[in-house]
C-alpha cells in the first residue's frame, strides 16, 4: 500500500463566484474566491456540441443521424473546441488566487514519504462538475515531484463504506439493452477477469443461447425477458454470496429524481431508486465497487458513493461504442493485474490519450471519471489461492524483526528469570485481592531452622557451623524423635569425617529412631560436581534410610525425569513426600526401616509405591508425576519448557510453619509454636539463613528472597534458605500442586500468529482506530485477568508479557500503515 496524503477540495458556484475549500490533515482548512469566466461555459458548451456531432453513434444515445465516413471537419473541429476548453479551463485554474491552495498541495507533494497526494473534489452545481477537473495541472508550474491524482466525491455521503471481505472476487455483469449498440466486445473483455474473479451475467433474453453468445462455460449466465428481468436484477444483486464488482453495459440516463435510470431491455429501464434496497444489501455482502460504461452516469455515481460504495467508475458524457469498449479491455487489463482501480481508470484514460488513440477518439480520454468514498480502501482485485493465503499470513519485514526479537529474547534465561518473578509477585497479590490465598497452618510440612537465633542461644551445643556439629543435629532428632515425629528430612549433608566423637553420638541418635519405625531422608549432593558426597557410612546405612538429591535449579520444583534409570538418585522433596504418605496411609505389608535389612531402602520404597495396584489420590500422584519428556529435550537448549515451578504466591505460612532449633530444644523464644506430636507431620531440619550455610560453607544456601515471599513477609527478610524451598517443594507435592508454566516460546509464535490475523482483519475492514484499540486493549485486560485466575485453578502459567508486547507492536504496525494508507 502505498503512503498518501489526502486533500478535500470543494468548489462551489454562487452566480458568477465560485468558492474553493481546501481541508486536510487534523482540521486545515484553506478558503478562496474566484470569479467564474462565463466564457469557460461557452467554451465547455461548444466543445460537447463538437464531441457529439463527431461521435455520431453514441453508447447510448442517438444523436445527427446519417452514415457512412466521418467527415474530417468534424474530427478537427473537435480537437480545436478540446483545446480551446483547455486551454481556457487551466488558464482560469492558475489564477493568482489559488496560488496559495495549490501549494500546499504541491507542497505535500514534495514530501518523499508522501507517494501519492490525492485530491478529493466535490462540485456544485452539475454544471460546474460537468468541466473536465481531472486535465488540472495543480503542480506542474510548483515543480510538483509526486502524482497529484484527482478523484470525485459527492456533496452528500449518509453511509460509511464497504467492509471488504476478503475472498475470490466476484463480478456481477448487468447487460442491459444493446439496441444500436454491440456489446460482444464487453463480454469478451468480462471474459479477461476469469482468471482472477467468478463472473456471473444477467441480461435481457434474445433468440441467441449462451453458446451463440461465445460465453465460456465456466461462466454463469442467465438471460430473462424483459417483463422478469427489472425483477431478477434485483434479485441478483442482493443474493448470496455477495459480489466485488458491479458491471453494467447499456444504454443510461441522468435522472436528478430517481439517481439515474439503466436502459435494461428495449423499451425498459431501471433506476437506482428502484434498486437501492437490493443495493444496500449488496453492500453488506461486500458490494465495493461498480463501473457504468454507458452514458452519462454522473447521477448514478453520486447516488451510489451516497448509499456507500467504495468507488464507482462512469462516463460523464454519452460515449460511442467502439470508445466505451477500448476504455473497458484496458481498464480491466488493469485490474487483472492487481492494480486498484483509480490506477485503472486513469492508465485506461492515458491509453485514449495516445496520439494514435487520439486520431480516432479525440477527447475521448476526458469523459472517464471516478467517483469515490473519502473514507474507503481504494478497490483491487487481489491474488486469492494456497500461496497467495500464505503471502499474506507471512510476516512483514517490521514484524519479522520484532517477532525474531522478542522470541530471542524469551529464550535467555536471565530474561525468563527476571519476567518470571514479577509475575508470581502479581499472582501474590492477585490472590490477596480476590481472597484466595490458602488458610495458614494448614500443612503437615515443619521446618526446623538452625538460624542465626539458635547460633546465639545454643553456642555452647554448637562448636562450628561448617560442616555443621553433629552432636547438636543429634540433639535435634532426639527432640523431635520424642515428638513422634514418622517422616524426617535432614537439608545436611553429613558426610564430614573429622567428628568422630560427634558422628558416633549421631550415628546412635539416627539408629535410636530407625527402631522406631521413623523413616530418614538423609540430603546428598550426587548430582553436582562437588566433592560432598551423601550420609557417611559412620552415620546411617542406606539399607535401613533414604538419601536424596538436595540439589535444584531456582525456582523449580525437583522431579524424576520421564523415563528415570534405575541408578537415578531421587529429588530430597520427593522422596520425603513418598515416605510422609506412606506413613500416613499406612497400606499393608508396608516396608518399614530395620536396622539388620540388607538391601537397599531406596529401592524397596520405590518398588513398593509402583507395585500398589489401587493407590489412593496421593499416591497415585506420586506414582504419576514425572518431567514432560519436552523438559527434558528443552535441557539441551538451556531451557525448562514445562517444568513445573514453585509456587511463591502461595504464602510461605500457608505452605510450612517455621521453628527456631533453639525454640525446639527449649533454650529461646524463636520462630514457631512447637506442637505437642509431630506424629501426622513431616519434618525437615535445615539451615536457618546463617552466614556460611552451603555445601561448600561459602552462603551458597542463602538465596535473594523471591518477591512474592518478600511480599508475604512485609520484606522484612533479605535471605531466603534453600531449606525453605525444600520445604515448598514438599508442599506442592502433598498437595498435588504443580505449576507448569507455558514457554514463552509457544506463546508467543500464538501472539504472533493472532496479531498477523488481526493485522489482516485491520487491512480488511475499515473501522475506527478507537473503536479497535477499545476492543483489542478489552481483550488484552480479559486475557490477562484469565491468565491470573488460570495460575490458581488449573496451576497453569500462561505468559502475557512478551506476547502482549509483540501482539500490540503488530497492531501498532498495522495502524501505522493505515494511517500513510
Amino acid at each position: 500500500m502505498m503512503d498518501r496524503i489526502v486533500f478535500k477540495l470543494r468548489v462551489k458556484q454562487v452566480g458568477t463566484v465560485c468558492d474553493f475549500e481546501l481541508s486536510w490533515g487534523k482540521g486545515k482548512i484553506l478558503s478562496v474566491e474566484l470569479n467564474y469566466p462565463l466564457s469557460l461555459t461557452r467554451s465547455y458548451e461548444q466543445w460537447q456540441s463538437a464531441y457529439l456531432n463527431y461521435y455520431r453513434r453514441l453508447r447510448g444515445h442517438k444523436v445527427i443521424s446519417g452514415k457512412g465516413t466521418l467527415p474530417v471537419d468534424r474530427h478537427r473541429e473537435l480537437v480545436n473546441a478540446e483545446v480551446q476548453l483547455g486551454e481556457e479551463f487551466q488558464h482560469w485554474l492558475l489564477t493568482p488566487e489559488l496560488v496559495s491552495i495549490r501549494r500546499e498541495i504541491v507542497k505535500a507533494a514534495h514530501k518523499p514519504e508522501h507517494h501519492t497526494v490525492e485530491v478529493f473534489l466535490t462540485c456544485t452545481p452539475l454544471e460546474l462538475a460537468r468541466l473536465p477537473w481531472e486535465i488540472w495541472e495543480i503542480g506542474t508550474d510548483l515543480g510538483a515531484t509526486q502524482q497529484i491524482r484527482i478523484a470525485r466525491t459527492p456533496a452528500n455521503i449518509l453511509n460509511e463504506p464497504v467492509r471488504p471481505i476478503r475472498r475470490k472476487a466476484r463480478v456481477l455483469a448487468i447487460l442491459g439493452d444493446d439496441t444500436g449498440l454491440n456489446l460482444e466486445a464487453d463480454r469478451e473483455a468480462l471474459r479477461s477477469l476469469d482468471r482472477v474473479a467468478d463472473i456471473q451475467l444477467i441480461g435481457w433474453k434474445r433468440n441467441q443461447g449462451k453458446a451463440e453468445l461465445n460465453i465460456p462455460k465456466n461462466i454463469e449466465a442467465r438471460f430473462f425477458d424483459a417483463d422478469a428481468l427489472k425483477m431478477e436484477i434485483q434479485k441478483a444483486i442482493a443474493s448470496e454470496p455477495g459480489w466485488d464488482i458491479l458491471f453494467f453495459a447499456g444504454h443510461s440516463n441522468e435522472t436528478v429524481l430517481t439517481g439515474g435510470e439503466l436502459g435494461i431491455a428495449p423499451h425498459t429501464s431501471i433506476s437506482i431508486w428502484e434498486i437501492e434496497e437490493s443495493l444496500k444489501q449488496a453492500k453488506k455482502r461486500g458490494l465495493q465497487f461498480a463501473i457504468f460504461n454507458s452514458c452519462s452516469g454522473m447521477n448514478i455515481a453520486e447516488s451510489l458513493i451516497n448509499l456507500g460504495l467504495s468507488q464507482v467508475a462512469v462516463m460523464r458524457e454519452p460515449i460511442h461504442n467502439q470508445v466505451a469498449q477500448e476504455f473497458l479491455v484496458q481498464f480491466l487489463a488493469s485490474l487483472t493485474q492487481y492494480k486498484d482501480v483509480h490506477s485503472a481508470l486513469l492508465e485506461a484514460s492515458l491509453f485514449l490519450k495516445q496520439q494514435e488513440k487520439h486520431l480516432s477518439y479525440p477527447s475521448a480520454y476526458l469523459v472517464p471519471s471516478l467517483f469515490r468514498h473519502p473514507e474507503a480502501e481504494l478497490f483491487c482485485i487481489k491474488p486469492f489461492g494456497f500461496f497467495d493465503t500464505l503471502n499474506r499470513w507471512l510476516p512483514t519485514k517490521k514484524e519479522a524483526w520484532w517477532l525474531g526479537a522478542i522470541l530471542f529474547l524469551s529464550l535467555l534465561p536471565p530474561v525468563q528469570n527476571l519476567l518470571l518473578e514479577p509475575r508470581i509477585l502479581l499472582q501474590a497479590f492477585y490472590r490477596q485481592v480476590t481472597f484466595q490465598v490458602p488458610a495458614k497452618g494448614s500443612s503437615p510440612v515443619r521446618l526446623i531452622q538452625i538460624d542465626d537465633e539458635s547460633l546465639k542461644a545454643d553456642a555452647d551445643k554448637i562448636k562450628q557451623i561448617y560442616p555443621i556439629d553433629y552432636r547438636y543435629v543429634a540433639l535435634l532428632l532426639n527432640r523431635v524423635s520424642e515428638l513422634e515425629a514418622k517422616t524426617i528430612g535432614i537439608d545436611y549433608i553429613l558426610d564430614d569425617k573429622k567428628q568422630p566423637n560427634n558422628s558416633l553420638k549421631l550415628k546412635q541418635s539416627v539408629q535410636n529412631i530407625v527402631n522406631k519405625n521413623t523413616w530418614l531422608v538423609f540430603g546428598s549432593g550426587e548430582g553436582e560436581s562437588t566433592p560432598r558426597s551423601g550420609v557417611s557410612k559412620d552415620i546411617a546405612n542406606l539399607n535401613w534410610s533414604l538419601e536424596g538429591d538436595i540439589m535444584f535449579f531456582p525456582w523449580y520444583v525437583e522431579l524424576l525425569p520421564a523415563e528415570p534409570k534405575s541408578s537415578q538418585m531421587y529429588p530430597f522433596a520427593y522422596l520425603l513426600a513418598i515416605a510422609y504418605v506412606l506413613n500416613q496411609e499406612l497400606p499393608p505389608n508396608l516396608p518399614q526401616p530395620n536396622l539388620q535389612a540388607r538391601t537397599d531402602f531406596n529401592s524397596s520404597a520405590i518398588n513398593y509405591l509402583n507395585q500398589i495396584s489401587q493407590p489412593n489420590q496421593k499416591i497415585a500422584f506420586l506414582q504419576e508425576i514425572r518431567l514432560h519428556s519436552l523438559t527434558r529435550f528443552s535441557q539441551n537448549f538451556i531451557q525448562a519448557w514445562l517444568h513445573p515451578i514453585i509456587d511463591f504466591s502461595i504464602p510461605p505460612e500457608s505452605a510450612y510453619e517455621r521453628i527456631s532449633a533453639c525454640k525446639l530444644l527449649g533454650d529461646c523464644l524463636g520462630k514457631g509454636k512447637v506442637p505437642d506430636t509431630f506424629k501426622n507431620e513431616v519434618v525437615l531440619i535445615t539451615p536457618g539463613g546463617y552466614k556460611g550455610a552451603g555445601l561448600e560453607g561459602e552462603n551458597e544456601d542463602n538465596y535473594a528472597i523471591p518477591l512474592a515471599v518478600g511480599f508475604w513477609r512485609g520484606w522484612e527478610e533479605e535471605n531466603f534458605p534453600g531449606g525453605e524451598a525444600h520445604a515448598y517443594m514438599l508442599h506442592h507435592l502433598l498437595t498435588r500442586r504443580l505449576v507448569i508454566p507455558i514457554p514463552d516460546l509457544w506463546m508467543i509464535l500464538l501472539s504472533g500468529l493472532l496479531g498477523k490475523s488481526v493485522t489482516l482483519m485491520l487491512q480488511d475492514n475499515l473501522h475506527q482506530r478507537q473503536r479497535w484499540v477499545i476492543k483489542l486493549g478489552t481483550a488484552t485486560t480479559i486475557y490477562i485477568i484469565a491468565s491470573l485466575q488460570i495460575y490458581i485453578s488449573a496451576a497453569m502459567l500462561l505468559p502475557w508479557f512478551l506476547p502482549t508486547v509483540l501482539f500490540w507492536n503488530y497492531i501498532r504496525l498495522a495502524f501505522r500503515e493505515k494511517s500513510h494508507v
